[in-house]
C-alpha cells in the first residue's frame, strides 16, 4: 500500500474576513476522505492549511512523509471551498507544483476544479477527481499501484497525451452510514480549540450528518454533492457527537449541510436520542423558511439543543425570490423567524443583493425586512455567477477576466447590474449600519446586559456612516433612475 499526504486549499490567512472572525472548522471532507483510504490500507498523513501561513509549509512535510502521492481534496461541506476564491486556487497549485519536485504523483477534488479541470492540468496536477470524491480516488490509486489503466474509472480528468480526458459521471453515495468517522486524529485540535476560546469563550466543532441538496434555486452551485440528497442515520450521527464530546469536549457543533433534517421525522428522532443519552451541547443548522414551518420541526430542533437557524432569506422581494427559483416566500420568512424566537432559537438572515432584474424598490424592501424582523445576525452578499447553474449560463457573457473573488469579502459584481459595482459595496455596509443602529436604539432602551451597552455605544459609529452611504446611494438611485 502507499503513502498519501493529504491536504486541501483553505488558508484562513488568505481570507483576512474569515481570520478577523476565527471560527476555524477543520477541513472535515479532507478528513473523512483519509479515513476512507486509510481503512483501504493506505498510510494517511495531513497537512492542514488552515490556520498555517503559507503553502510553501508543505515543503517540510513532504520531506518528512515522502509521499507517493499528494492529495489536495478540500473540504466540500465548507461554503467558502465553493465561492472559488482565487486566493486559494494558487495556493492549490502552488502547493502542487512543491509536491510535483518531490516526486509526488498529484491529484485534487475541489469545487474549483471540477469545473475548471483544464486550468489545474495545466498547472501540473496529474488527476482531478470530479464531484464525490471517496470512491473514485480509491480506484483511482488502486489502479494507479497495480500499473492498469485508469479511463474506465468514473469521474476523472486527466491529460493524455496532451489531450484532456474526461471519463463519465460517478453516482454519489447512497448509503453514508457506511463511511468511516473523519480521522480526527490526523487534526491539531488545541489549535482550533485555543482559536474559538481566545475569540468567542467556548469552542465548535463541525459535523455533517447529509450531502448534497435537492432544491433548485438557479444561482446555487453543487459541484461535488450534487442536485441529490443523502442523509446519514440519526444514531449514526448521534454516535460521532459522542466520540467528539468524549475525546475532544466542544461546547458547540455546526452542521455543516446545506439543509439539516429534510427527511421526514429525521430530527424528532435525533432529539429523542440526544435527550435519551442526556447528551448536552448546542449547535446551529442552515434550513429553509418552508421546511422549518412543517409540523413539530422547529420545537424539535430546539428539543435538541439547536441553538441558531441560518436561513437563505436572500430578498425580501418577492419577485426577486421568484426570479431565483427559491420556491419560498417573504411571509415565510417571517412566519419561520417568528416561530424560531419564540422556541429561544437565534435566526441567521443570508441576504444577497445585485440579482438581475432588482431595481430600488426591491432593495428597498430587503432593507424593509430586515429592520422588521431583526434577525440576530445577518450576511450580505451580492449575486455570484458559478459555473454549472442557470444564472452562470445567464450573466456569462457580461464576464471578464475576472470571473472569481479573491477572498470571500471581495464583494465585486461581475455582471452587469442595476447599478454600478461601487454601489453595491455601498449598500453592503449601509444595510450593516441600519442594522446596527437599530439593534444600539433598542440596546439604549435596556441597558440590562453588557452586550446592549455595546449595541448602544456602537450608535456614535454607525449612524454617521448610514448618513453618508445613505446619502451616497440616493445621488446613485438618481443618477440610474428609470
Amino acid at each position: 500500500m502507499s503513502k498519501l499526504l493529504f491536504s486541501h486549499s483553505y488558508f484562513y490567512q488568505f481570507d483576512p474576513k474569515q481570520w478577523r472572525a476565527q471560527q476555524p472548522y477543520p477541513p472535515l471532507a479532507t478528513i473523512q476522505a483519509a479515513a476512507y483510504m486509510r481503512e483501504a490500507g493506505h498510510d494517511v498523513f495531513l497537512f492542514d492549511t488552515n490556520l498555517r501561513m503559507h503553502p510553501g509549509e508543505v515543503r517540510e512535510e513532504l520531506k518528512e512523509h515522502k509521499p507517493k502521492y499528494f492529495i489536495i481534496y478540500d473540504d466540500g461541506f465548507n461554503y467558502l471551498t465553493k465561492m472559488c476564491l482565487t486566493n486559494m486556487r494558487e495556493a492549490a497549485c502552488e502547493m502542487a507544483e512543491e509536491s510535483k519536485k518531490h516526486g509526488c504523483v498529484v491529484i485534487i477534488n475541489s469545487s474549483d476544479s471540477t469545473d475548471q479541470y483544464e486550468y489545474y492540468l495545466k498547472r501540473g496536477v496529474d488527476f482531478v477527481v470530479r464531484g464525490e470524491g471517496e470512491e473514485t480516488l480509491k480506484k483511482l490509486i488502486e489502479a494507479l499501484d497495480g500499473g492498469h489503466n485508469v479511463e474506465s474509472i468514473e469521474g476523472l480528468a486527466f491529460l493524455k497525451n496532451a489531450q484532456v480526458v474526461v471519463t463519465a459521471a460517478r453516482p454519489v453515495l447512497r448509503y453514508l452510514d457506511a463511511l468511516p468517522l473523519p480521522a480526527w486524529d490526523l487534526i491539531d485540535i488545541e489549535m482550533y480549540k485555543s482559536a474559538w476560546l481566545s475569540k468567542h469563550g467556548y469552542f465548535s466543532l463541525n459535523i455533517a450528518t447529509t450531502r448534497g441538496c435537492p432544491f433548485k434555486c438557479n444561482w446555487c452551485a453543487k459541484p461535488i454533492y450534487g442536485n441529490r440528497y443523502n442523509s446519514r442515520s440519526p444514531e449514526h450521527v448521534v454516535s460521532e457527537i459522542e466520540f467528539l464530546l468524549e475525546n475532544f469536549a466542544p461546547d458547540h457543533f455546526w452542521m455543516s449541510d446545506d439543509i439539516f433534517g429534510l427527511k421526514p421525522g429525521w430530527i424528532q428522532s435525533f432529539r429523542d436520542l440526544v435527550r435519551s443519552k442526556n447528551l448536552k451541547f448546542r449547535y446551529k443548522i442552515q434550513s429553509r423558511v418552508d421546511l422549518l414551518l412543517q409540523e413539530d420541526t422547529i420545537e424539535a430542533l430546539a428539543g435538541s439543543g439547536a441553538d441558531t437557524v441560518w436561513v437563505g432569506a436572500e430578498s425580501g422581494s418577492q419577485k426577486i425570490l421568484d426570479a431565483m427559483d427559491k420556491g419560498t416566500t417573504t411571509a415565510e420568512i417571517e412566519a419561520a423567524s417568528a416561530l424560531l424566537r419564540k422556541k429561544g432559537i437565534r435566526v441567521g438572515f443570508f441576504l444577497q443583493f445585485g440579482y438581475p432584474g432588482e431595481k430600488r424598490e426591491d432593495i428597498e424592501k430587503t432593507i424593509a425586512m430586515v429592520l422588521k424582523l431583526m434577525p440576530d445576525e445577518i450576511g450580505i452578499s451580492v449575486s455570484y455567477p458559478l459555473p454549472g447553474t442557470k444564472f452562470y449560463e445567464r450573466v456569462k457573457d457580461q464576464l471578464s477576466v475576472k470571473q472569481n473573488w479573491a477572498d470571500s469579502d471581495d464583494l465585486s459584481l461581475m455582471y452587469r447590474g442595476t447599478y454600478p459595482p461601487v454601489f453595491y459595496k455601498i449598500l453592503h455596509r449601509y444595510v450593516h449600519n441600519r442594522y446596527a443602529i437599530k439593534r444600539g436604539r433598542a440596546a439604549l432602551r435596556s441597558l440590562i446586559r453588557r452586550a446592549s451597552l455595546r449595541h448602544a455605544m456602537a450608535l456614535i459609529f454607525h449612524v454617521p456612516l448610514a448618513l453618508l452611504r445613505g446619502y451616497r446611494m440616493q445621488n446613485f438611485y438618481r443618477s440610474h433612475a428609470g
